[in-house]
């Protein structure tokens, strides 16, 4: 799938380019993996579509964020590729603006994106934690006779760091068992529970990659998802939490994944470029 946008929100060229840019922008449109409704490797041109009528002027942070720059990165896949060509993929393209010292972004695509980026990031940040904010645990050994699907993203993750999850309300009970004890803030609890923000921050590391899957949100907010669950988090609860994991941490990349555009429903595919744009406002505070 090619993606036709030059810019993010239709930022002049001078903000957009490589060597002017601390971000760099990698969509990943694949869903092959993708195990109720498919769709959302129509997830980063929706994205990039609605771009286009965000504000760039952020009242909350009093900053226009996008005169870091924020570069795209080109199509990196086309669709038909098999997971694990396109988890290699998105490995190689971390590690190259890694080295490039960039924030790097992506926007999928299905959950299975996450894991050639943390593979990469890991081997970076020997003590990296990832912050997963998700409706699923997303914890199955394999899937649908693979390890590389959508409802195993964090299972490999699990393994190798400290993984704090955070709004979770649906899982497989054969996922019990490799829960990090503790780590795990299901949405039940996160409703009767005013410390449970304070709580996950200190069981961060100081470096974090944010994996966010769209159907943490609740559906009243974001339907157009693969996977939706009731009961999911609030807008203004979801930034309070980001913004004091951004002021705490070493945040060091973030994806939003698992969009699913619908045409006769919008809001989510802005509400994706958003919280997207307050991420990097966030980080921008604490860049300057």
């Amino acid at each position: 799938m090619k993606l036709s946008y030059k810019t993010f929100a239709g930022i002049p060229q001078k903000y957009a380019t490589l060597d002017k840019s601390k971000t760099v922008l990698i969509p990943v449109p694949y869903d092959y993996t993708q195990t109720w409704k498919k769709g959302s490797k129509k997830g980063p041109k929706a994205f990039l579509s609605a771009s286009k009528y965000i504000e760039l002027y952020d009242i909350e942070t009093n900053s226009e964020v996008y005169r870091k720059g924020i570069f795209i990165v080109p199509s990196i896949i086309n669709s038909s590729i098999s997971t694990k060509k396109m988890i290699q993929k998105v490995y190689n393209e971390t590690k190259k603006y890694l080295f490039k010292e960039k924030f790097i972004t992506f926007i999928g695509g299905d959950h299975s994106i996450s894991i050639g980026s943390i593979r990469a990031f890991g081997e970076k940040y020997p003590n990296l934690s990832i912050l997963h904010m998700d409706a699923h645990t997303d914890l199955r050994p394999i899937y649908k006779g693979t390890p590389y699907n959508h409802a195993c993203s964090m299972y490999e993750v699990s393994r190798k760091h400290p993984l704090i999850q955070i709004g979770i309300r649906s899982m497989d009970i054969v996922e019990k068992k490799y829960l990090q004890k503790g780590n795990v803030f299901y949405m039940h609890e996160i409703y009767k529970n005013n410390l449970w923000m304070q709580n996950a921050l200190h069981k961060l590391s100081n470096d974090v990659f944010i994996s966010i899957d769209i159907d943490v949100f609740d559906p009243s907010i974001a339907p157009s998802t693969g996977t939706p669950e009731p009961g999911g988090l609030s807008w203004y609860t979801t930034l309070k939490f980001l913004k004091k994991v951004f002021k705490n941490k070493n945040v060091i990349g973030f994806d939003i994944v698992e969009l699913l555009p619908n045409k006769n429903e919008s809001s989510t595919d802005f509400l994706a470029v958003k919280l997207y744009y307050k991420l990097l406002s966030y980080k921008h505070i604490n860049m300057s």
